[in-house]
């Protein structure tokens, strides 16, 4: 866990670390930093990510049914979509195809 950080900036280190054509949830990401129930608060922090240098990956969180939640907040209803798909990440109907499959779970993968 990140020590000496605000909350969001704390989402954005995590979200930075989810390998190219993989995705995680909101969910996941609160449960990796100890705040079990605050999938709506990094839904949020990602929202609010958008301009920041370096680039924070938002597009690759979606809800825990790999449905892509936060896609109104890419400026356009097919972003998220398309970078998920220039991913090599397959969606159909707004969810990702093999979601289990690609789900990367930081509490798993970082150490």
């Amino acid at each position: 866990m990140i020590k000496n950080s605000g909350f969001f900036e704390q989402v954005y280190e995590i979200t930075k670390k989810i390998p190219y054509g993989r995705v995680t949830t909101y969910g996941a990401i609160g449960n990796y930093l100890g705040t079990g129930g605050s999938a709506r608060v990094v839904g949020w922090a990602l929202n609010s990510s958008r301009g920041l240098s370096p680039f924070i990956p938002a597009h690759r969180v979606v809800n825990r049914s790999g449905i892509l939640s936060g896609k109104k907040h890419f400026g356009g209803s097919l972003i998220m979509k398309q970078l998920l798909e220039n991913e090599g990440i397959r969606v159909e109907e707004d969810k990702v195809v093999d979601f289990e499959k690609l789900f990367w779970d930081p509490r798993k993968e970082l150490h």
